[in-house]
């Protein structure tokens, strides 16, 4: 609420304006720490990586960072009429008090109360914001966030800016660990978040996957995987992309596990869930880090350069490797048409 709310009063994206009000700060007192505020490297994973595309974006964060990683682009964007409509459902659940005054622990309780009330799987109240169970998004309001990433950096916007930006193969396994949307709703989901002619595309490409295995591609694809994508397609200047296909436990490469591994907190307990303490978790994590310490550096992760002819993709596995297009039925579905703003809500 407090950083993606839309409030009456309150300017919008203000997590967004915190950003870039830290890189401002980086901008003007890097040198006193012996740091270079001509070479500054941003990244993030998930909602992360979502604020970094917003900020390539952000013709206000022009000239701040060199370099960017995107890690699992989240890719819902919301307008100003599903952001004020999400967030005065939220403010009804605080009884009329108003957020400005409410504590951050009821904020979270309301805000956790709406996205699991009876109906929150309902996308004509919604839209597809119904399926990811997420209140709070960067809002597209024109002026902190002009338009969606990939529109924005499609005309120019950072084409001097590096990028590293990717996914992990199995993203969606780790929201349905956590108990995502029933498979039994795979044919409304289809028709709600994803292009027309989704349904017989997935199982065209997938002809032996099961309906949950489907539905963990579609799910994947939407919200992170063909963000990624986009991006990597839209981005006018040097672009690195990459997929983590490593696959430790039944969960697969799923969503956050970049994240013990680029930090090397294997043995913690995020870690220990998502890798199972699988042995080659070391390796990986030097991968992770031997990449995005040296592209920070040199603006070169150890892998060629991507287009969006051969969609070069370099893959974090026990035995990396550099390959073409390897999600190349989901991007050929979803590339032409994208990943739409979110905007429809019930009056």
């Amino acid at each position: 609420m407090e950083g993606y709310g839309h409030l009456d009063g309150a300017p919008p994206n203000r997590g967004l304006l915190d950003q870039l009000a830290a890189l401002r700060w980086v901008q003007e007192n890097a040198a006193a720490f012996g740091g270079d505020p001509g070479n500054v490297t941003v990244f993030g994973e998930s909602a992360g990586a979502g604020g970094i595309a917003c900020l390539m974006a952000m013709p206000s964060a022009a000239g701040l960072f060199r370099r960017a990683i995107a890690q699992s682009v989240a890719g819902l964007f919301f307008s100003p009429g599903l952001a004020s409509g999400v967030t005065g459902a939220i403010v009804d659940r605080l009884g009329g008090l108003s957020p400005y005054d409410s504590a951050p622990e009821r904020l979270v309780a309301a805000a956790t109360a709406v996205m699991t009330e009876p109906g929150r799987d309902d996308p004509a109240r919604w839209g597809p914001m119904a399926y990811s169970r997420i209140p709070f998004a960067p809002v597209v309001d024109g002026e902190v966030l002009p338009d969606l990433p990939w529109k924005a950096m499609a005309v120019g916007a950072s084409r001097d800016v590096e990028l590293i930006v990717g996914f992990t193969r199995d993203e969606y396994r780790f929201f349905q660990a956590l108990g995502g949307a029933p498979v039994a709703d795979l044919g409304t989901v289809m028709k709600t978040v994803a292009p027309e002619g989704a349904d017989a595309a997935y199982r065209a490409a997938h002809p032996q996957a099961t309906p949950e295995e489907l539905h963990t591609l579609l799910m994947s694809d939407w919200m992170f995987r063909m963000p990624s994508a986009l991006l990597a397609d839209a981005h006018q200047g040097r672009t690195h992309a990459y997929e983590l296909t490593w696959s430790p436990t039944p969960m697969g490469a799923c969503h956050g596990l970049d994240v013990p591994l680029t930090f090397a907190t294997l043995d913690c307990p995020l870690g220990r869930m998502l890798t199972g303490g699988a042995p080659e978790g070391e390796g990986l994590s030097r991968q992770f880090r031997t990449a995005w310490t040296g592209f920070a550096a040199t603006g070169d992760p150890g892998w060629p350069a991507y287009d969006s002819l051969t969609a070069t993709t370099h893959l974090f596995d026990v035995e990396p490797s550099d390959v073409s297009d390897p999600e190349a039925a989901s991007r050929a579905l979803w590339g032409e048409r994208g990943i739409a703003l979110l905007d429809q809500v019930a009056s």
